[in-house]
């Protein structure tokens, strides 16, 4: 491809990926993500796996590029958000569909509002999210991920540092999000949502799954963003997502830990969270999609080093390239907080 071509190809798909709904999500690549686009783009291939699609919004550039994108995740949440935009064919909310999720509630249910009482929102949140959630029960598939989707992303923006490892408003910085209902702040990522949601003529899937689990057969292109192990510090999604991993099935088969202040859910164990375990999963599943070309990113604030993980990829790649990208987290604690300042290491292996 000329460098004309290419730099016009990239330049219209990060100009499509700019109005993706966004939350303030751990390691989130909506920042690196134009980088990523520019690589995919010398890159030959059809088929595409995000295989820790988190936000989404990998997955959605690469449909946005017009590739078979398969998304994944462990967390319901986030395959909820997948489901809702890259496996979804074109299908929105319509003005009749919001009416009826706002109709009130159809079957009394309150296990929000009477579990969630006293904590992230006001009673009057709590209450339309049950009542919402009573009336997206009856949603045809694709309508019924768009409005749990967009339920997430409201409660997200309204909870301070978007986390839910507080209950207190400590950390209230007078963002109009804070002050909004939730019913409004719904409505909003709605339009958000839909504005977003299109056909790119393949057949795209989101999965819930371990990605061990995945059949590595079906991929021309696997990226690779699992989750980091920091040195110091943890990397819990389930610790700082649970409300919005609870929500995205009304906890449905989640185990509430009642000890806790925050009734956060059970940690799921993965061996891409700790320092003993990391190297050995990097290793597995640099071999399991061996024969896929592998994009892999990284942070420089985690374990394994650069030179470890090149290591792992060369075991089963000959070609590997690495780019390094400057990156400023937008989780984390004061801005002044050095260790949100990394590179995002970007490995290329073919």
């Amino acid at each position: 491809m000329a460098i004309l071509e290419k730099s016009v190809v990239t330049e219209n798909v990060n100009r499509k990926i700019e109005p993706y709904p966004r939350l303030r999500y751990m390691g989130s690549k909506y920042k690196v993500v134009p980088y990523l686009v520019d690589k995919f783009a010398e890159i030959p291939f059809e088929s595409a796996l995000d295989a820790f699609s988190g936000s989404g919004v990998v997955g959605y550039a690469l449909k946005v590029m017009g590739k078979r994108t398969t998304s994944n995740d462990f967390l319901n949440f986030s395959s909820t958000v997948a489901k809702a935009v890259i496996e979804n064919p074109g299908v929105t909310l319509d003005p009749e569909d919001v009416e009826l999720i706002l109709a009130g509630n159809v079957d009394g249910r309150d296990f929000i509002q009477r579990t969630f009482e006293g904590l992230y929102f006001p009673q009057e949140d709590h209450e339309f999210l049950d009542s919402a959630w009573s009336n997206i029960e009856g949603l045809p598939v694709y309508k019924k991920e768009l409005a749990i989707a967009a339920l997430c992303l409201a409660s997200a923006r309204k909870q301070p540092r978007g986390v839910f490892t507080i209950t207190t408003f400590r950390y209230d910085d007078g963002r109009r999000n804070l002050r909004l209902p939730l019913r409004d702040l719904f409505l909003e990522a709605v339009e958000e949502y839909n504005s977003v949601v299109f056909d790119n003529g393949q057949k795209n899937k989101a999965l819930c799954s371990d990605v061990f689990d995945i059949d590595p057969a079906d991929y021309d292109l696997v990226y690779l963003d699992p989750p980091y192990a920091p040195p110091k510090d943890d990397n819990c999604y389930i610790k700082r997502y649970h409300f919005l991993e609870g929500l995205s099935v009304y906890w449905r088969g989640q185990k509430i830990l009642e000890n806790t202040k925050t009734k956060k859910l059970e940690k799921r164990f993965t061996p891409f969270s700790y320092k003993r375990t990391i190297k050995d999963a990097l290793r597995e599943l640099v071999h399991q999609f061996r024969k896929s070309v592998i994009v892999l990113s990284y942070s420089s604030n985690s374990v394994p080093s650069k030179d470890e993980i090149l290591e792992i990829i060369r075991e089963e790649k000959q070609h590997v390239e690495v780019h390094e990208v400057p990156h400023v987290y937008s989780f984390g604690t004061h801005s002044a907080a050095q260790r949100r300042k990394v590179s995002e290491y970007i490995f290329i292996a073919r």
